[in-house]
């Protein structure tokens, strides 16, 4: 039962308050036809909302089955409404973009209905109005007749116990109005319907009761619903109601929950009518949301111009790197602090002296002595055998900051060419250039020529890093194919197909005759030209050089049992070579064209297999196995090894006479049987002296090649970049750190940074364009915000009417908030994606104006996170500046709502 007691109803209007309601009382019948009759401006419609709780009362009660509503808060009144109140409105206040399906369906979307379910019984009421056959049609596709039956179809889906029409026939003709009130009439059988007219024929002919209402009072009351048969009808309630209980325990948990009468909108179903909304303008949607993504598209620009410079960056970084490792040595010297000394750096003040100095004289200060005493003094030893350790246990993050770390061996690499028809010519290490410094050339570590032109890069055999990513990103393999075996090497080119004559005798694809000839004529104060010369892919790929190993150049005297160097001995070295094993040329690589720098050039690359292949054949060998067996005994001399001050004793003299060949040996022992031990000693002291040279077991193993694989001579580490430089540095430190703490002073790394010298301004470069571009990030982030928070308010005002229906079916505020919330999501979704789109072609035209300009390609490439981040900034930003419009939209007053235009 609905029981309107004493309910006044005041508007304020300026410093005025108008009563529109006087003291109504009311009670309803369960199931009757109430028509309310009366002027304009009577309060009808007033009534009509307080007892649809669209509006409040300003002092009374509502009573609902007789329970009062004065403490009803929100919740409550929109529960209500689901569930309890049907709506149909003059104007139809039909959804316009949504099918005449949806709109019956969404007050069952708010009751939390299956959508099976929803979509039977909004059909089912379509089809009781006589639309059963109209379910898709849009509300603009119908006749004012036709959107009323909808408007009904809506107000009935959800079984309510009232049907409030206010005018349900003021917009239609009479014999739609006919129509429409028949619907009404058999709708009333078993329902409360209060209708607002100002039609007293159709009131009369179908109500069964008429209260007429005349400034804010009523005047008449044609049947109404007294106390005692109200309470004669409760008490029939109640007793339905016991009978029922037993049903009603049974009823399921989803059933008892409806009964709660609390109603929620899913954001999905937010989505769907936001989207059908947007959808329904699809060019000003495709406006606003261009409009919103030009701030997008400014930063996805800054985004890929930034992400290309920095991926530039990083390259010119890593290939740089590639070239310049930090070095750490068996023994180094810092250099760091050399040239500090050379560029006469101080860490004293100004004048490096600490005294006042006459501005009107001249000051010497020391380089050459201070440079001397730091190239003495910085000498250290590093046991990079501990260190290789630490890096391979995994005990740091050291392997996440590199491209490559390489071991470096102090064995040479013995090249020699296939061809020994005319000679035995060694490839590699070459003193070709010898001749020019006095004989002066010496062998590296790695085993090539390290004369003052291998700081012009004439170095022809170099370990290629182990990083094939790197490999790939520097260089184009223009035929064959990178190494796959220890015997493997690829010839590095230029970017023009180009090898220097240098590294064309090096690697004898030019005669060593040519050469010098060359020689003797430049010796000579001649003139001589050499012919540019040119090669086939096939004929560098067919050709072949032989690996010697160090070892193999000793072989073992059967008489005297000592090792002899065979190396000047031509057929010894012409049957050597020759059955030594073949090192073969399996691809030609050039640099790539985006390539900022290469670690090779002109030369031949090997991998670290090759140097581990040697160590172990080396390792492997009689000489060596005899020597570290023997390590007081030279394996060359049979002698002992001797410190510089060591006396010869005996034991050496007949050491050495047991190296003589047998009968020159017994012929000593004679002439020595008769002579005094002192004197033997002395006469056979320059002997022995010269027969030592200087050996020692550490220099026997060096002219042998002996290596242990855990312990290199030097290991240059390649950084992925300057950050990660940084972070290696900091991990040496903390290396360092750990064994000063554990008393290990000794296992410190000192190292060498030479890029780091060369380039250490380069990360402040860098961070200050980062920060320019955050600058401009965050202008373009301020503009886009400010602009969709302008299109939703705009969104919002155009909705009202549509905020009203939704309220006036059950609808939350909460719930209208979540639609406004949905609309701004899918616009700012639309504007991220339309804004990457737009970039993407933008960035065509602009990389090939950078190209034009800096030659450097490809620098604007949005990366696909960056362009994902983006829509999702987009959508937060849409979110955030539509959360003041949405919550205005949901604050709005469902009765103003439903009268806006």
């Amino acid at each position: 039962m609905l029981e309107l007691n004493h309910i006044r109803k005041d508007y304020k209007s300026g410093d005025m308050t108008v009563n529109a309601l006087k003291d109504i009382n009311l009670r309803f019948r369960d199931s009757e036809f109430v028509s309310i009759l009366g002027p304009s401006g009577c309060g009808k419609t007033t009534t009509l909302n307080i007892i649809g709780g669209l509006d409040k009362y300003t002092d009374g009660d509502l009573k609902i089955n007789g329970v009062s509503t004065k403490d009803y808060k929100d919740r409550d009144w929109d529960g209500y409404r689901n569930n309890s109140i049907g709506f149909v409105f003059q104007s139809y206040n039909l959804i316009p973009h949504q099918s005449i399906l949806a709109n019956v369906e969404l007050a069952l979307t708010l009751s939390g209905v299956s959508k099976q379910e929803r979509r039977l019984r909004a059909k089912e009421a379509l089809e009781k109005v006589g639309l059963g056959n109209q379910i898709h049609k849009r509300p603009n596709q119908l006749s004012g007749g036709q959107m009323q039956r909808v408007a009904i179809a809506r107000a009935i889906v959800n079984n309510p116990d009232i049907l409030l029409a206010d005018e349900p026939t003021g917009a239609l003709d009479t014999e739609t109005s006919v129509q429409i009130m028949e619907i009404l009439k058999e709708i009333s059988k078993d329902r409360l319907i209060i209708m607002v007219t100002h039609n007293p024929e159709l009131a009369k002919q179908y109500s069964t009761r008429i209260v007429r209402l005349l400034d804010g009072n009523i005047m008449d009351d044609s049947n109404p619903y007294t106390y005692e048969e109200a309470h004669k009808d409760a008490q029939a309630k109640r007793d339905k109601a016991k009978k029922e209980k037993d049903e009603l325990k049974k009823a399921s948990r989803k059933e008892k929950k409806a009964k709660k009468n609390k109603t929620h909108m899913s954001f999905l179903t937010a989505l769907s009518l936001s989207f059908n909304n947007l959808m329904t303008k699809k060019t000003r949607t495709l406006l606003t949301a261009f409009a919103g993504s030009i701030g997008i598209i400014g930063i996805a620009l800054i985004m890929s111009i930034s992400n290309g410079v920095q991926l530039y960056i990083d390259r010119v970084q890593r290939e740089t790197l590639a070239s310049y490792p930090i070095q750490l040595q068996a023994e180094t010297v810092d250099v760091s602090s050399m040239i500090s000394t050379m560029m006469g750096q101080s860490d004293t003040d100004d004048n490096g002296s600490g005294e006042e100095r006459d501005a009107n004289k001249i000051y010497s200060y020391n380089i050459l002595s201070d440079m001397l005493n730091t190239m003495v003094a910085k000498v250290t030893k590093n046991n990079l055998k501990e260190f290789k350790s630490y890096i391979e246990s995994g005990d740091s993050d050291i392997q996440d900051y590199v491209q490559d770390i390489q071991y470096i061996y102090n064995v040479p690499i013995n090249i020699y060419s296939s061809d020994t028809s005319k000679e035995v010519t060694q490839l590699n290490p070459n003193n070709m250039l010898s001749s020019f410094y006095g004989g002066q050339s010496m062998t590296g570590t790695d085993g090539s020529s390290n004369t003052m032109f291998s700081m012009g890069g004439t170095q022809t055999w170099t370990q290629l890093l182990g990083n094939q990513e790197v490999l790939d990103s520097q260089y184009d393999v223009v035929a064959g194919k990178w190494p796959e075996n220890y015997n493997e090497v690829v010839l590095a080119v230029n970017e023009n197909n180009e090898i220097d004559d240098y590294t064309l005798y090096a690697l004898g694809l030019r005669d060593m005759d040519e050469f010098n000839k060359l020689y003797k004529a430049i010796m000579a104060g001649e003139e001589f030209e050499t012919e540019n010369t040119s090669y086939t892919y096939d004929e560098v790929l067919a050709k072949t050089y032989k690996l010697v190993f160090p070892t193999d150049y000793y072989k073992k005297n059967s008489d005297t049992n000592l090792w002899e160097d065979m190396s000047e001995d031509t057929d010894y070295m012409t049957n050597l070579v020759n059955n030594a094993e073949e090192i073969k040329i399996v691809g030609i690589i050039k640099p790539s064209e985006d390539a900022v720098n290469s670690s090779l050039n002109n030369n031949i690359g090997y991998t670290k297999e090759l140097m581990e292949h040697i160590i172990n054949k080396v390792n492997d060998s009689d000489i060596v196995k005899e020597q570290l067996a023997n390590p007081e005994v030279d394996v060359f001399t049979g002698l002992k090894f001797k410190t510089a001050d060591e006396p010869i004793t005996m034991d050496d003299v007949n050491a050495y006479i047991a190296t003589l060949p047998s009968e020159e040996a017994m012929a000593t022992r004679a002439m020595i049987s008769t002579m005094p031990e002192d004197q033997i000693i002395e006469n056979f002291s320059k002997v022995l002296k010269a027969k030592e040279n200087n050996a020692s077991f550490e220099g026997n193993k060096t002219k042998l090649g002996v290596a242990d694989l855990s312990s290199p001579s030097g290991i240059d580490i390649y950084a992925t970049g300057f950050e990660a430089k940084k972070n290696i540095e900091n991990i040496i430190k903390d290396y360092n750190k750990a064994q000063t703490d554990a008393g290990k002073e000794d296992n410190e790394i000192s190292y060498t940074d030479y890029v780091g010298i060369i380039m250490s301004s380069v990360t402040t470069i860098i961070n200050a364009i980062s920060y320019v571009l955050i600058a401009f990030v965050a202008i373009s982030l301020v503009v886009s915000s400010i602009m969709i928070g302008i299109i939703t308010y705009i969104s919002v005002l155009e909705r009202t009417k549509e905020i009203g229906v939704l309220r006036s079916i059950g609808a939350s505020k909460k719930d209208v908030s979540r639609i406004f919330n949905a609309e701004t999501l899918i616009e700012g979704f639309v504007s991220g994606t339309l804004g990457i789109l737009i970039t993407l072609l933008l960035c065509i035209p602009a990389n090939a104006i950078i190209y034009n300009v800096t030659t450097i390609s490809n620098v604007a490439k949005l990366p696909v996170n960056g362009a994902i981040i983006l829509i999702i900034i987009s959508m937060v930003l849409t979110f955030i500046a539509g959360l003041v419009p949405a919550k205005m939209a949901a604050k709005k007053d469902p009765v103003v709502a439903l009268r806006s235009e």
